[in-house]
Order: structure tokens, then C-alpha cells, then sequence
């Protein structure tokens, strides 16, 4: 018997996550020739993060077309990289928006997300609040942390809706139990502010470390500040805390 499509798929997923590109793209080739969309996607996503090959995204568009073409969410997700990045394609933000919009209709989580940012900053495409609010919403259903974060700025900035300091605090909340390192530097902040949650000096600084250490720079204008409130034994502990992983990070499987 003729193995399936997935099972071949499968075994090519298989060698990918042991990372032999290399055998992974020559179980791919022959699928994304015979028209399985998610294989032409991976061969592509080969191609643009040079993984197996030498990184060349012309080779990345091509097939990244074809599986955009033939309706794949995540080829539509990563063509649309392309054009917002200008890498393989003449640079269209218009045009990603486009992709990352199809990616979306469909389920697709960082679809949703990326959407979401664009729609909201409107530096490269017209903002539109209310939609950037419905895939940013759509994005944290399905677990992508910054979507949580960006959730709570909506309702903090009142963009689209109501100041409600609460709810912006429990999207942050949400956002830094996710491990998203500017959903923790606001949540820190509110800790420190007493807005939209009690004043929790130990909270605040903690939280602020966290972001820190993830890269966010929202935590900076607040951190000499927390530390300050806390006396040099109590800093001593939120540091020592700051530095073990997230309750959730150990519960992940």
C-alpha cells in the first residue's frame, strides 16, 4: 500500500523538529510538486530562514506563492512576511496586509496578531480600531501573549473603547503570565500605580525584572522607582523570584 500524504508529511515534520532540513525538504519536494500546499509552504520557509539551503528569498516567494495560492493560512501568513519585508518582492504593505488578512479569515493565530498590530499602529496601512481590536481579541483566544498585551493597551490608551483600567490589567496579566515581556512591564507598572489592581510594591518590582530581562523597554522609566519602595531585603526576594521561570512555564509540557 502506498503511503498516505500524511504520513509522509508526518515524517517530514518528524526530521524537521530533529532539525535535518535537509531530509525533511526532500520529503517535501516531491509533495509540494504533486500540489500539497503545506509542503510548498515549508520549502519556502526553507528558502527564506535558510534552513537545509543557502537563504534565498526569490526561491521563498516562489513556492510561498503557490501555497498562498492554493489557500494555505501559513503560506499566506509568510508571503505576507515577504511583502512586509520587502525580501524576494517589492516591498507592499498593502498587499501583506492583504495576505495576513485571508491568513487570518482562516484561523491563523499570528495572522491575527501581526493584523492586528498594523491595523492599530496605521503607519503603514489606515487604522482601524475596531478591527484591530477583533484579531487582537481572536489572537489571545488562541494563546499569542502579545495580543493579550496589546488588549490591555487598548482599554488603558481607550482606543476603540472605554478607559477601563481593570480590564487593561487583566489582558496584562494575562499577556506576562504568557511570558510576553511588555505585558509584564505594564502589569508592573499598575502594580506600582495601583491602577486597575492594589498597589503591590513587591508585585511591581518583580514583575519589572521580569520585563526587563525579556527586553522590554516599557519597564525602564519604572524601575528605580519600585525598587525604591521596597526596603533591600524585600528587593533582595522580588530579584531572586524575578530570576525563577513562570508558574506557567512549569506546568508547560
Amino acid at each position: 500500500m502506498a503511503e498516505t500524504v500524511e504520513a509522509r508529511m508526518g515524517r517530514a515534520l518528524d526530521a524537521a523538529q530533529a532539525g535535518d532540513y535537509e531530509e525533511a525538504l526532500a520529503l517535501w519536494e516531491p509533495l509540494a510538486r504533486e500540489g500539497v500546499a503545506r509542503a510548498q509552504n515549508n520549502i519556502g520557509a526553507c528558502f527564506a530562514e535558510g534552513l537545509g539551503v543557502r537563504r534565498d528569498p526569490e526561491m521563498a516567494q516562489k513556492w510561498l506563492r503557490l501555497s498562498a495560492q492554493a489557500g494555505d493560512a501559513v503560506g499566506q501568513r509568510n508571503l505576507a512576511a515577504l511583502y512586509f519585508k520587502g525580501e524576494g518582492v517589492p516591498q507592499d504593505y498593502v498587499h501583506a496586509a492583504e495576505l495576513y488578512g485571508a491568513a487570518a479569515a482562516q484561523g491563523d493565530a499570528p495572522a491575527q496578531d501581526m493584523l492586528s498590530w498594523m491595523l492599530l499602529e496605521g503607519e503603514v496601512i489606515p487604522p482601524d480600531l475596531a478591527e484591530a481590536r477583533r484579531w487582537a481579541e481572536a489572537a489571545a483566544a488562541q494563546g499569542v501573549a502579545s495580543s493579550m498585551t496589546r488588549m490591555g493597551m487598548l482599554y488603558h490608551n481607550a482606543l476603540g473603547v472605554e478607559r477601563n483600567a481593570a480590564e487593561a490589567a487583566r489582558w496584562w496579566r494575562q499577556g506576562a503570565d504568557a511570558g510576553d515581556a511588555d505585558g509584564q512591564a505594564m502589569l508592573g507598572a499598575a502594580h506600582h500605580l495601583g491602577s486597575g489592581v492594589p498597589r503591590d510594591p513587591f508585585a511591581a518590582y518583580e514583575w519589572l525584572l521580569r520585563a526587563t530581562d525579556g527586553g522590554s523597554a516599557l519597564a525602564a522609566p519604572f524601575l528605580p522607582a519600585a525598587r525604591e519602595a521596597l526596603g533591600p531585603e524585600r528587593a533582595a526576594e522580588a530579584e531572586r523570584r524575578a530570576a525563577l521561570p513562570l508558574p506557567a512555564a512549569d506546568a508547560a509540557p
